[in-house]
């Protein structure tokens, strides 16, 4: 099978780049290093701002591009699970040949055919272990995404968050939950919305002028431990990207922070509940909760979209410590393959 970067090469249209910014800048490095041109860039109209230029090219709306060259192949440069982007999206499909590319958001692990056939029994060990059909069709399907870059694959295994709650988490009112990688509150107050009653919250948020907000949100909420830290493999100080997004993190920092590991949070504390969306720090979130997971066997929520080879590395790390849980596979709706997750139960 070709990937989607060999179907690049052959494309019958001129490629155009759909948004600006980190995405566009990794595509286009990757676009280069395969010798692949592209005709230009376009932003949606909310954001173009004439006479903008990207990487030496004029940013353009499709509009003008469509005048320019008719019929296209449009690479999708960024990330979003924002409705009016997912119709806009679809405008796009009805006239021009649509990707998606599916880059790391960190890491600079490509995942297209030949890291996928070095890791093929890797990936082939998680598919056997996953627990129902239902993961397993998803597995499929963002394996075939990232090859790909058909969005179709990822229409094929998006389900909704209260789904994952309803089949698979299946909360009880006494649990207490670790909430790794805060932002504003959005995924404490999704726990709140699941249970009646629960013993404790810890809120892990590393990014100072994000916790800021999150102190506020949360401010009424009873029996809840704010941390301003970044959840890593040990304790220590450290240097930390802050930006006030969720992109914050730790690998080209500038701010001093310190660096916690659940087992120091948690202590000999009963936890019942991590969610863990820690921006590619996924693997050191799990090495530094060895003894939290070993003692607990928490239910967890692990991101695992962030490197290319989260897909095992996750699963890999999480059944060493304990070999006895179950092991789910959901997507939630977003372009790309971000918000997907493993269910550890």
């Amino acid at each position: 099978m070709l990937d989607l970067w060999e179907n690049l090469k052959n494309s019958p249209y001129p490629i155009a780049l759909y948004g600006i910014g980190n995405g566009a800048d990794k595509i286009i490095d990757i676009l280069n290093e395969k010798g692949i041109g592209f005709c230009g860039v376009f932003s949606s109209d909310g954001f173009y701002k004439p006479n903008k230029v990207f990487r030496g090219k004029k940013v353009s709306t499709l509009e003008e591009l469509e005048e320019e060259y008719g019929k296209l192949t449009v690479l999708m440069c960024f990330g979003s699970a924002r409705k009016e982007v997912f119709s806009y999206v679809e405008k796009i499909k009805e006239k021009h040949l649509f990707f998606a590319p599916d880059v790391p958001v960190y890491g600079d692990i490509l995942f297209d055919k030949n890291f996928y056939f070095k890791t093929e029994n890797e990936h082939k060990w998680v598919y056997s272990i996953l627990e129902d059909e239902k993961s397993k069709e998803c597995f499929r399907d963002i394996v075939n995404f990232k090859l790909s870059g058909d969005i179709d694959y990822l229409k094929l295994c998006e389900t909704s968050i209260d789904d994952a709650y309803n089949e698979i988490l299946r909360l009880n009112d006494n649990e207490t939950y670790i909430d790794l990688g805060a932002y504003r509150g959005d995924t404490v107050f999704e726990f709140l919305g699941k249970v009646k009653t629960y013993d404790k919250i810890y809120a892990v948020e590393p990014d100072i002028k994000t916790f800021k907000k999150l102190e506020i949100a949360v401010m009424d909420i009873k029996n809840i431990e704010l941390i301003n830290g970044c959840i890593s493999d040990t304790c220590k100080k450290g240097l930390f990207a802050m930006n006030g997004s969720r992109g914050s993190n730790s690998q080209k920092g500038a701010t001093e922070i310190d660096f916690l590991t659940v087992d120091s949070i948690v202590g000999e504390n009963k936890v019942t509940y991590i969610k863990a969306d820690v921006e590619g720090a996924e693997i050191d979130f799990i090495k530094g909760a060895q003894y939290t997971i070993l003692k607990n066997k928490p239910k967890m929520m692990i991101s695992c979209y962030h490197r290319s080879d989260d897909l095992y590395k996750i699963p890999e790390a999480v059944l060493n410590i304990r070999k006895d849980y179950k092991v789910y596979m959901r997507h939630f709706p977003s372009i790309p393959a971000w918000d997907t997750v493993y269910f550890f139960i």
